[in-house]
Protein backbone atom coordinates (compact mmCIF):
# COMPACT_ATOMS: atom_id res chain seq x y z
CA UNK A 1 0.00 0.00 0.00
CA UNK A 2 3.16 2.55 0.81
CA UNK A 3 3.86 2.64 -2.81
CA UNK A 4 0.25 3.23 -4.37
CA UNK A 5 -0.07 5.88 -1.63
CA UNK A 6 3.24 8.02 -2.59
CA UNK A 7 1.73 7.59 -6.05
CA UNK A 8 -1.46 9.16 -5.09
CA UNK A 9 0.20 11.79 -3.21
CA UNK A 10 2.48 12.42 -6.47
CA UNK A 11 -0.18 12.27 -8.83
CA UNK A 12 -2.10 14.85 -6.79
CA UNK A 13 -1.48 18.43 -6.75
CA UNK A 14 -4.30 20.30 -4.84
CA UNK A 15 -7.56 19.30 -5.23
CA UNK A 16 -6.68 18.51 -9.10
CA UNK A 17 -5.73 15.05 -9.99
CA UNK A 18 -3.15 14.51 -12.90
CA UNK A 19 -3.18 11.27 -14.92
CA UNK A 20 0.30 9.20 -16.48
CA UNK A 21 -0.64 9.73 -20.19
CA UNK A 22 -1.27 5.98 -21.86
CA UNK A 23 1.38 5.83 -23.77
CA UNK A 24 3.99 6.24 -21.16
CA UNK A 25 2.74 2.85 -19.14
CA UNK A 26 4.56 0.12 -19.25
CA UNK A 27 2.02 -2.68 -19.74
CA UNK A 28 4.31 -5.77 -20.18
CA UNK A 29 4.68 -4.56 -16.44
CA UNK A 30 2.73 -6.02 -14.08
CA UNK A 31 0.62 -4.40 -11.75
CA UNK A 32 1.46 -5.89 -8.65
CA UNK A 33 4.95 -7.01 -8.93
CA UNK A 34 6.24 -4.72 -11.74
CA UNK A 35 4.77 -1.98 -10.29
CA UNK A 36 7.48 0.41 -10.44
CA UNK A 37 8.73 -0.21 -13.67
CA UNK A 38 4.81 0.10 -15.65
CA UNK A 39 4.37 3.63 -14.04
CA UNK A 40 8.25 4.75 -14.28
CA UNK A 41 9.46 4.60 -10.98
CA UNK A 42 12.75 3.75 -10.31
CA UNK A 43 12.79 -0.23 -8.53
CA UNK A 44 14.62 -0.94 -5.47
CA UNK A 45 18.54 -2.38 -7.08
CA UNK A 46 18.28 -6.11 -7.35
CA UNK A 47 20.99 -7.73 -5.70
CA UNK A 48 22.89 -10.90 -6.72
CA UNK A 49 24.63 -12.83 -3.70
CA UNK A 50 27.38 -15.56 -4.73
CA UNK A 51 31.02 -16.92 -3.65
CA UNK A 52 34.39 -17.10 -5.63
CA UNK A 53 34.86 -21.42 -5.14
CA UNK A 54 38.48 -20.85 -5.89
CA UNK A 55 40.38 -18.96 -3.67
CA UNK A 56 42.60 -17.94 -6.57
CA UNK A 57 40.49 -15.98 -7.91
CA UNK A 58 39.45 -14.15 -5.24
CA UNK A 59 37.51 -10.73 -5.39
CA UNK A 60 38.38 -9.69 -1.74
CA UNK A 61 41.17 -9.83 0.58
CA UNK A 62 40.34 -12.84 3.28
CA UNK A 63 38.78 -16.02 2.25
CA UNK A 64 35.09 -15.14 3.03
CA UNK A 65 34.39 -14.51 -0.57
CA UNK A 66 30.20 -14.28 0.17
CA UNK A 67 29.06 -11.60 -2.23
CA UNK A 68 26.56 -9.20 -2.93
CA UNK A 69 26.72 -6.63 -5.36
CA UNK A 70 23.34 -5.16 -8.01
CA UNK A 71 22.47 -7.15 -11.03
CA UNK A 72 23.54 -4.63 -12.83
CA UNK A 73 27.14 -4.67 -11.92
CA UNK A 74 27.34 -8.59 -11.49
CA UNK A 75 26.51 -8.27 -15.49
CA UNK A 76 29.66 -6.20 -15.68
CA UNK A 77 31.86 -8.40 -14.31
CA UNK A 78 34.18 -10.66 -16.18
CA UNK A 79 35.20 -13.31 -13.67
CA UNK A 80 38.14 -16.12 -14.98
CA UNK A 81 36.10 -19.22 -13.89
CA UNK A 82 34.82 -21.97 -16.10
CA UNK A 83 31.58 -23.44 -14.12
CA UNK A 84 28.80 -21.87 -11.94
CA UNK A 85 26.91 -23.39 -9.30
CA UNK A 86 23.32 -22.53 -8.57
CA UNK A 87 21.71 -23.53 -5.84
CA UNK A 88 18.17 -22.25 -3.50
CA UNK A 89 19.40 -23.28 -0.03
CA UNK A 90 21.30 -20.78 2.20
CA UNK A 91 22.75 -23.59 3.96
CA UNK A 92 24.21 -25.14 0.85
CA UNK A 93 25.24 -21.52 -0.69
CA UNK A 94 27.36 -21.43 2.20
CA UNK A 95 28.95 -25.19 2.94
CA UNK A 96 29.99 -25.98 -1.24
CA UNK A 97 33.09 -26.85 -1.25
CA UNK A 98 36.17 -25.23 -2.49
CA UNK A 99 36.58 -25.80 -6.00
CA UNK A 100 38.97 -23.99 -8.92
CA UNK A 101 38.37 -22.21 -11.37
CA UNK A 102 34.16 -21.81 -10.22
CA UNK A 103 31.41 -19.40 -7.94
CA UNK A 104 28.14 -20.69 -6.78
CA UNK A 105 25.27 -18.36 -6.72
CA UNK A 106 22.58 -18.36 -3.99
CA UNK A 107 19.33 -18.86 -6.35
CA UNK A 108 17.12 -17.57 -3.62
CA UNK A 109 15.39 -13.74 -4.07
CA UNK A 110 15.61 -12.83 -7.66
CA UNK A 111 14.61 -14.19 -10.96
CA UNK A 112 16.68 -15.87 -13.36
CA UNK A 113 16.15 -12.76 -15.93
CA UNK A 114 18.49 -11.29 -13.73
CA UNK A 115 21.63 -13.20 -14.29
CA UNK A 116 20.43 -13.40 -18.20
CA UNK A 117 21.95 -9.67 -18.36
CA UNK A 118 25.32 -11.57 -17.78
CA UNK A 119 26.29 -12.67 -21.03
CA UNK A 120 29.78 -14.16 -19.41
CA UNK A 121 27.48 -16.81 -17.63
CA UNK A 122 26.71 -18.26 -21.35
CA UNK A 123 30.15 -19.18 -21.52
CA UNK A 124 30.33 -21.11 -18.35
CA UNK A 125 29.76 -24.56 -17.39
CA UNK A 126 26.09 -24.01 -15.21
CA UNK A 127 25.13 -26.38 -12.85
CA UNK A 128 21.45 -25.73 -10.75
CA UNK A 129 21.16 -27.57 -7.52
CA UNK A 130 17.35 -27.77 -6.33
CA UNK A 131 14.93 -29.98 -4.34
CA UNK A 132 13.39 -32.57 -6.17
CA UNK A 133 9.96 -32.33 -5.74
CA UNK A 134 7.78 -31.20 -8.97
CA UNK A 135 8.90 -27.13 -8.15
CA UNK A 136 12.61 -28.08 -7.96
CA UNK A 137 12.04 -29.32 -11.74
CA UNK A 138 9.93 -26.57 -13.17
CA UNK A 139 12.37 -24.10 -11.64
CA UNK A 140 15.24 -26.58 -13.95
CA UNK A 141 12.90 -25.63 -16.94
CA UNK A 142 12.28 -22.14 -16.18
CA UNK A 143 16.29 -21.57 -15.58
CA UNK A 144 16.86 -23.72 -18.53
CA UNK A 145 14.53 -20.87 -21.02
CA UNK A 146 17.26 -18.26 -20.19
CA UNK A 147 20.29 -20.93 -19.99
CA UNK A 148 20.16 -24.23 -22.12
CA UNK A 149 22.55 -25.91 -21.66
CA UNK A 150 22.39 -25.91 -18.17
CA UNK A 151 22.86 -29.30 -16.19
CA UNK A 152 20.72 -30.51 -13.17
CA UNK A 153 22.94 -31.59 -10.26
CA UNK A 154 22.29 -34.12 -7.43
CA UNK A 155 18.61 -34.16 -8.89
CA UNK A 156 18.32 -37.84 -10.33
CA UNK A 157 16.38 -40.47 -9.01
CA UNK A 158 19.66 -42.59 -7.58
CA UNK A 159 20.00 -39.67 -5.07
CA UNK A 160 15.67 -39.31 -4.17
CA UNK A 161 16.01 -43.10 -3.59
CA UNK A 162 19.41 -43.39 -1.28
CA UNK A 163 17.76 -40.79 1.23
CA UNK A 164 13.97 -41.68 1.41
CA UNK A 165 14.38 -41.84 5.12
CA UNK A 166 14.49 -38.27 4.21
CA UNK A 167 11.56 -37.64 2.54
CA UNK A 168 9.49 -34.65 3.02
CA UNK A 169 5.77 -34.30 1.63
CA UNK A 170 4.97 -32.12 -1.19
CA UNK A 171 1.80 -30.42 -0.68
CA UNK A 172 0.95 -28.95 -4.14
CA UNK A 173 2.68 -30.41 -6.72
CA UNK A 174 2.81 -29.12 -10.64
CA UNK A 175 0.84 -30.62 -13.15
CA UNK A 176 1.81 -29.36 -16.20
CA UNK A 177 4.32 -30.70 -18.79
CA UNK A 178 8.09 -28.83 -18.64
CA UNK A 179 9.54 -29.48 -22.24
CA UNK A 180 12.94 -28.52 -20.96
CA UNK A 181 13.68 -31.01 -19.11
CA UNK A 182 16.17 -33.93 -20.36
CA UNK A 183 14.70 -37.54 -20.49
CA UNK A 184 16.10 -38.70 -16.81
CA UNK A 185 14.46 -35.58 -15.62
CA UNK A 186 11.28 -36.10 -17.52
CA UNK A 187 11.14 -39.54 -16.24
CA UNK A 188 11.47 -38.89 -12.70
CA UNK A 189 9.18 -35.54 -12.69
CA UNK A 190 6.68 -38.05 -14.14
CA UNK A 191 6.87 -40.25 -11.85
CA UNK A 192 6.88 -37.40 -8.79
CA UNK A 193 4.04 -35.64 -10.47
CA UNK A 194 1.42 -39.04 -10.92
CA UNK A 195 2.51 -39.98 -7.15
CA UNK A 196 3.96 -43.29 -8.81
CA UNK A 197 6.67 -43.60 -5.77
CA UNK A 198 4.66 -42.09 -2.92
CA UNK A 199 1.85 -39.52 -2.52
CA UNK A 200 3.58 -35.86 -2.74
CA UNK A 201 7.44 -37.57 -2.43
CA UNK A 202 9.85 -34.46 -2.05
CA UNK A 203 13.20 -34.39 -1.07
CA UNK A 204 14.75 -30.98 0.19
CA UNK A 205 18.01 -30.02 -1.40
CA UNK A 206 19.94 -29.88 2.00
CA UNK A 207 19.15 -33.09 3.31
CA UNK A 208 21.35 -34.21 0.94
CA UNK A 209 24.36 -35.84 2.40
CA UNK A 210 27.39 -34.04 2.30
CA UNK A 211 29.47 -37.07 1.08
CA UNK A 212 27.07 -37.03 -2.02
CA UNK A 213 27.48 -34.05 -2.99
CA UNK A 214 31.77 -34.81 -2.51
CA UNK A 215 31.48 -36.94 -4.74
CA UNK A 216 29.43 -35.89 -7.46
CA UNK A 217 32.58 -32.52 -7.43
CA UNK A 218 34.59 -34.86 -7.75
CA UNK A 219 35.76 -34.83 -11.37
CA UNK A 220 36.24 -31.06 -10.72
CA UNK A 221 39.17 -29.92 -8.87
CA UNK A 222 39.19 -29.05 -5.18
CA UNK A 223 41.14 -27.48 -2.74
Amino acid sequence: MSALVTVLQILRSGSQWRLLPVDVINRQAGVVNGFCSRYGFLDKPLRIRFRMLDPAQAMLPGRDQDIGITHDSFALQEPKIERVFITENEINFLAFPLIADSMVIFGAGYGFDMLAQADWLRRCSIHYWGDIDTHGFAILDQLRAVFPHIESLLTDRDTLMAHEALWGREMQPLRRELPRLNSAESALYDELRDNRIGAGVRLEQERIGYRCLRAVLGKFDSY
